[in-house]
């Protein structure tokens, strides 16, 4: 039997902190104070100056994501204080918060804790706006619970921790605290969205295939509220859909293109979506005839995260009510080699017309997404951004610390890097465009599906910009950043749901110019 989700409830309380009832009381402090914040001096009293103590000996030193743990005595109705680093004070950020909390709700975790208080956000400068810090303490608490255990068996001891904790942020200030709920409001959809995308994507693949994935993705659209349409490789394939149909004929799971669309405009006199969303999800990628290495490959199911962030990004656009029209399109396949697969060799005419001379069966992203590309581009939207983990290269080129980006236009550039400041997606801008083309062109087709070693992830954009013609566009190679198996004090292993907040982040910022 699977375990029961997580489920984090966050609420903004006004309270002083000495009145804190909670098991846990979570409070920040930066790496170069050399006494004890005076927001603290009540708190620290009623602890019997233990606090200022342990700041003072230097044994705790506050550096990001450190924590010690004190047993607090009898004044407090509290059961313990946490200390949680913050590091420098000038070096602060949104993300600092946000993996704050995330740290705070993994710790308290450890202890068998059902309810914690966060007050991590008391020593911040004012410069920093209360929605956003609620926002940012809210998806690092609800984001930092998240693990993948889905297939482990649910603990039964008796100090098992329960799958429900209660989360505060506590304020002391009135005037904040409306500010701080705000923002605590929307940290917690976009976070859930963020954990939904993660669950999608560490399924395995003989769980999760086209076919199952399109299901999912109806019932997703039930529960919200969206449009859902799913084509079937019938449909696909009288729509001159060759591209994904040939990625995925190997597999006995058919491919699927799944259409999500959120309809938020009050007037639905412009037909054309503000954006098209779009998703690479193949569901597991073997590299087909062009067979990868067995090592690792059981890390191949998480080449449908583009997709599964697609999902989660039109799962929460009901919830947030943004006052646009979003269509999400989730172009998948399964990459398997069989007496069917497509081979080195074939040349594909694809939705667009242009043909694809097929080097590489493992080059298979881009093949399912200029399809999709093409068929989001006939809708004419203010704006086209896809999501996938596309190439290696970038991985080379950016490590996992930041996805590639890379688009036919400054606007659109520029403000997806300001989501990603928002968002903690962090996003690192790459070159494209018509000296990468060249090295995509065929002697036997309009392109080839791969364009060499020099340049890896900047030519597979190059290919997909021929798709999209003259609107505004976006590639985020997402390869480095989509999935991890080294856990961080406020994460665990697997997906990681990059991707979600970022475009979430981006779509709010539209809303307010629409608005």
């Amino acid at each position: 039997m699977m375990r029961k989700p997580k489920r984090t409830i966050m609420q903004v309380k006004k309270d002083q902190l000495h009145q804190s009832q909670a098991d846990v009381l979570a409070v920040g402090i930066f790496q170069d104070a050399s006494r004890l914040p005076s927001d603290y001096t009540a708190l620290n009293k009623a602890a019997d100056g233990l606090i200022g103590k342990i700041i003072k000996m230097g044994d705790f030193k506050g550096k990001a994501n450190e924590t010690t743990v004190l047993y607090s005595p009898g004044k407090l109705s509290c059961k313990r204080i946490m200390l949680l680093g913050l590091g420098k004070k000038d070096k602060l950020e949104l993300s600092t918060l946000r993996q704050a909390a995330g740290t705070a709700a993994r710790t308290a975790e450890t202890l068998g804790v059902v309810h914690l208080d966060l007050a991590l956000h008391i020593p911040v400068p004012a410069k920093f706006d209360l929605e956003r810090i609620g926002q940012a303490l809210a998806e690092g608490a609800v984001a930092g619970r998240y693990d993948y255990q889905d297939y482990l068996p649910a603990n039964k001891e008796k100090n098992a921790t329960s799958p429900l904790m209660r989360v505060s942020i506590i304020e002391p200030k009135t005037s904040a605290v409306l500010k701080i709920k705000r923002g605590c409001k929307i940290g917690q959809i976009m976070a859930q969205a963020q954990n939904q995308t993660r669950m999608v994507a560490n399924m395995p693949g003989n769980e999760l295939n086209p076919p199952s994935l399109a299901r999912l993705a109806q019932k997703v659209s039930r529960q919200t509220g969206l449009k859902c349409k799913v084509f079937h490789d019938r449909q696909l394939d009288e729509m001159g859909m060759n591209a994904i149909l040939a990625v995925g004929a190997g597999s006995a799971s058919k491919p699927r293109l799944i259409r999500l669309d959120y309809q938020g405009r009050a007037s639905r006199a412009n037909k054309n979506p503000d954006v098209v969303v779009v998703g690479k999800a193949i569901t597991f990628d073997s590299g087909g005839i062009s067979l990868k290495p067995g090592a690792n490959m059981e890390a191949m199911k998480f080449d449908k995260c583009g997709g599964c962030a697609v999902l989660g990004v039109m799962s929460a656009l009901s919830s947030l009510k943004f006052p646009l029209h979003v269509v999400g399109l989730i172009p998948s396949a399964e990459n398997l080699p069989s007496h069917t697969s497509y081979r080195p060799g074939d040349i594909v005419r694809t939705y667009s017309g242009k043909t694809v001379e097929v080097q590489n069966t493992d080059a298979e992203g881009r093949m399912i997404l200029c399809d999709a590309l093409a068929y989001a581009q006939k809708m004419k939207p203010g704006a086209i951004i896809d999501m996938a983990t596309l190439t290696g290269a970038c991985v080379i080129a950016l490590g996992t610390h930041h996805a590639g980006l890379f688009s036919n236009n400054d606007s659109l550039c520029d403000q997806l890097r300001q989501a990603a400041d928002r968002s903690g997606d962090c996003l690192w801008p790459l070159p494209s465009g018509p000296d990468y083309l060249e090295q995509m062109r065929s002697k036997i087709a309009d392109l080839r599906n791969i364009g060499g070693r020099e340049g890896g992830s900047c030519t597979a954009a190059a290919f997909l910009g021929e798709f999209v013609g003259n609107i505004p566009w976006a590639h985020i190679d997402i390869a480095g950043v989509s999935d991890t198996n080294k856990s961080k004090p406020y994460r665990g292993v697997g997906a990681t749901g990059f991707g979600v907040r970022l475009v979430l982040e981006y779509l709010r910022g539209l809303s307010k110019k629409k608005g």
